[in-house]
C-alpha cells in the first residue's frame, strides 16, 4: 500500500484503516507532513549522545494502550498474563519527542515527560507498572489508550496547525475506532484541546459548541452523544519542574477521568 505523501492520500488510508493495527501501519508510514518528515530523520540519524547506539524509530508514532496493548512498531506488546480491556479513557498528547516516542517508537516513552504520565497511570490503576523506557517493556495500560494530535516529533516541539491538520484524519480514525466503549478525553495541554473539536463533527456528528471553551487544567466540556472532555496540563519539563503541574493535581484529573468513565 503506497504511503500517503499529501494530505489526501493521509485521509484516504486512514478512512480505509479497518482495526487499530491496520491504522498504526498506515500512521507508521507517513510522510505527509515535509518539515516533520526532514526533522524526524535528522534527529534519528544524528541521535543524542546518550542513546548513541540505539537505532532510533524515525517514523511516526502509532497510539498505544488498551485495548490490546499491541506496540505499533511491530512489537508483541506485553505478556499474555495482561488482560484486554475497554478503552474507556483517551489522553490526547500533543505530539512524540525528539529522544523520546522518536526514538523509542511508543508515544511518551523514553522522555521525562513519560516518567510523569506513566507514573501519574500507574498511581490510578491504569498502568501495570510506573515507568516506560523502551516498546518492548511489558508496560499495558487499563482501560486507557493515548495517542498524539501530530504524530511525528517537531521542531522544538511545536507542530503547526498546519499539521495538526494534515494528522488529523489519523485522530479521527483511531477515535472513531475505539468509540463504542470511549467515555472520556483527556486532552494534554491546549493544543491537543484545540485539536479534539474537529473530532466531534467528523466522528460524532456533534456540531462543536461555539465559541469553544477555554482551555484550562480541570477544564471540562460535556455534550450529548459524545465523551467527557478534560483539560490537563500538558506533563512537559516546563510544567513539572516549575511546579506549575503537580502529582498530586495529576492524580486529580484521572480520579475524575475514571469516575466518568465507570472505571473501578
Amino acid at each position: 500500500m503506497a504511503e500517503p505523501r499529501t494530505p489526501g492520500e493521509v485521509v484516504a488510508r486512514a478512512a480505509r484503516a479497518t482495526d487499530l493495527a491496520d491504522l498504526d501501519a498506515g500512521v507508521a508510514e507517513c510522510f505527509a507532513c515535509p518539515r516533520l518528515v526532514s526533522w524526524r530523520e535528522e534527529v534519528a540519524r544524528t541521535r543524542r549522545a546518550a542513546f548513541r547506539d540505539q537505532e532510533y524509530w524515525g517514523r511516526p508514532v502509532p497510539g498505544f494502550g488498551a485495548p490490546d496493548n499491541r506496540t505499533g512498531r511491530g512489537g508483541s506488546g506485553p505478556p499474555a498474563a495482561v488482560p484486554a480491556t475497554e478503552a474507556r479513557i483517551a489522553v490526547l498528547g500533543l505530539a512524540p519527542a525528539a529522544h523520546g516516542g522518536n526514538r523509542t517508537g511508543r508515544v511518551f516513552t523514553g522522555d521525562r515527560s513519560g516518567d510523569v504520565l506513566f507514573a501519574a497511570l500507574h498511581r490510578a490503576g491504569l498502568a501495570n507498572q510506573p515507568t516506560s523506557v523502551a516498546a518492548d517493556d511489558g508496560l499495558a495500560l487499563r482501560h486507557t489508550r493515548i495517542f498524539a494530535a501530530v504524530r511525528c516529533a517537531p521542531p522544538d516541539n511545536k507542530p503547526t496547525p498546519t499539521e495538526r491538520d494534515t494528522c488529523a484524519p489519523w485522530v479521527h480514525r483511531e477515535v472513531a475506532l475505539i468509540r463504542p466503549t470511549l467515555r472520556v478525553v483527556v486532552a494534554l495541554g491546549a493544543f491537543a484541546w484545540a485539536a479534539w473539536w474537529p473530532v466531534l463533527r467528523d466522528v460524532y456528528g456533534v456540531r462543536p459548541p461555539s465559541p469553544r471553551p477555554a482551555f484550562g487544567h480541570g477544564a471540562h466540556w460535556s455534550g450529548t452523544a459524545a465523551p467527557e472532555l478534560l483539560g490537563c496540563y500538558h506533563v512537559s519539563q516546563q510544567n513539572t519542574f516549575t511546579g506549575r503541574l503537580t502529582p498530586g493535581m495529576l492524580d486529580d484529573v484521572f480520579a475524575r477521568a475514571k469516575r466518568l468513565a465507570g472505571v473501578d
